[in-house]
């Protein structure tokens, strides 16, 4: 899989793609992670890469220009499977859409930013909008990040024990089971027995007991 990310400020995004997983799945070669800076595309020669809106509002709009160029580039040199953008408006992201993008061969995201972007932009190239949240950020830097990062992690190989991935909250509907490790006892606070016990059967059972009653307590909206 590829992810290309087009942004105003590149610079956001380097120490985050350059640890940790996503760094592991880079030398692996299971992932190939690229950041564009947009100012790149532009034929200005203050790079800029927004202007005023038409309208007379107040605020600055990313341009169409630099965008489409960006784009078109990419598109010249290999096929993908989605444009994104990252957007409020758009569809919220699950666990289910990273399933789904995990599936993908190549992704171009666009990070938003200032007001927004031309919409024209939305109308011609972008074929997928996703939203983290109905907040408003800076710019979608932060969103473009998160989306990576819960892409990456469901491809094999990418983590050490990908039964762990599958088993996160949310990949069937429901919040995860509650987890403890070593030691079995502090300050009186105990695991519960069933964990210790070596029993699969019953601590498969007890797991997914305890998956849908916090499910029902803390997210009751994921069970409707």
């Amino acid at each position: 899989m590829r992810i290309d990310i087009l942004s105003a400020v590149p610079n956001l995004l380097d120490s985050f793609f350059n640890n940790s997983i996503l760094k592991r799945a880079q030398d692996k070669g299971i992932a190939e992670l690229y950041v564009h800076d947009l100012r790149d595309y532009t034929l200005n020669k203050h790079r800029k890469v927004d202007d005023y809106p038409y309208g007379g509002e107040g605020g600055m709009v990313m341009s169409v220009e630099p965008i489409d160029r960006a784009i078109t580039y990419l598109k010249s040199q290999r096929d993908y499977d989605h444009v994104i953008y990252t957007s409020p408006d758009g569809k919220v992201f699950n666990q289910k859409l990273a399933n789904t993008l995990s599936l993908s061969g190549n992704i171009i995201i666009l990070c938003g930013h200032y007001k927004g972007i031309d919409h024209r932009i939305r109308e011609h190239l972008i074929t997928m909008e996703i939203s983290i949240g109905d907040f408003v950020m800076t710019g979608g830097e932060l969103a473009a990040a998160v989306i990576t990062d819960s892409i990456i992690r469901l491809l094999p190989g990418a983590i050490s024990d990908e039964c762990s991935a599958l088993s996160d909250s949310f990949q069937d509907d429901l919040l995860s089971h509650p987890i403890y490790t070593r030691p079995a006892e502090y300050k009186g606070w105990k695991v519960p027995e069933v964990l210790l016990g070596g029993d699969h059967e019953a601590v498969s059972k007890w797991q997914e007991q305890q998956a849908l009653e916090r499910t029902k307590k803390l997210r009751p909206d994921l069970l409707e």
